[in-house]
């Protein structure tokens, strides 16, 4: 398959995968207290975490109790299109396709209630060292696996200290997020850790103090690193698979 095609299917997917992520987050995006939701606004019980987020009981005329599906299908398509055409036809490229959707899915849940649930963070941190791992004895890939082990490893345990130093400032889902971001940049060597690293404190700066000098934040105020984590994933991401 050339790059072009599969930079087309990856967007496909993207799409796709996009479209089935509303009801999930609708279900997760719930204080810190509860697991996650299981009724839809009308109160009738939700079935399944895929799919759109329309309630059949209240009415196929009704509208959608989480409207985002147009926007986490272009953001998911977007997403792994990008991955596609720096990763090229690598096999891991497999892996960062599938898992792309979760990191769009947990973005959304922490922006809108500050949570990254523990359902996601920890499975995405397994399935991404163990899926490297197969990838790992595939010719033709460009990582190590024992270094996305150690990135996993000393992600972790660096949010952890930073936990531990300001708890009001990083939350315990952030350090979980971190074992999984720190395996898929470590697949690509240190300095792309070092670089999804910088990314996302320097992006999760800018946000906070734009929010500061626009007055829709104090100093004090806590915002979501959740996406930022992320984004610099993404970013570390990009660089390491282009300069593989």
């Amino acid at each position: 398959m050339s790059t072009a095609l599969l930079v087309l299917a990856a967007a496909l997917w993207g799409a796709a995968a996009g479209l089935s992520l509303p009801r999930a987050a609708y279900r997760f995006s719930v204080p810190v207290a509860e697991e996650w939701r299981d009724r839809c606004p009308g109160g009738h019980p939700i079935r399944g975490w895929f799919g759109r987020a329309r309630c059949g009981p209240c009415g196929s005329g009704t509208s959608p109790y989480d409207p985002a599906a147009p926007v986490l299908a272009v953001a998911t398509a977007l997403v792994c299109a990008a991955l596609a055409a720096a990763t090229g036809t690598r096999p891991e490229v497999a892996v960062w396709l599938l898992l792309a959707p979760v990191g769009v899915l947990l973005a959304v849940v922490d922006l809108r209630v500050h949570r990254l649930p523990d359902l996601l963070t920890l499975p995405l941190a397994g399935a991404a060292l163990a899926l490297l791992g197969l990838v790992a004895l595939v010719p033709e890939h460009a990582g190590d696996w024992p270094t996305a082990l150690w990135g996993a490893l000393a992600l972790g345990a660096g949010y952890y200290v930073l936990y531990r130093i300001n708890p009001g400032g990083m939350g315990f889902g952030d350090v979980k997020l971190a074992l999984g971001a720190g395996a898929v940049l470590g697949w690509y060597g240190w300095p792309a850790v070092m670089l999804g690293t910088f990314a996302a404190f320097l992006s999760g700066a800018l946000y906070g103090w734009t929010l500061v000098l626009v007055r829709r934040a104090g100093r004090r105020t806590a915002i979501p690193f959740g996406p930022f984590l992320i984004g610099g994933a993404f970013i570390g991401l990009l660089i390491g698979a282009g300069a593989a």
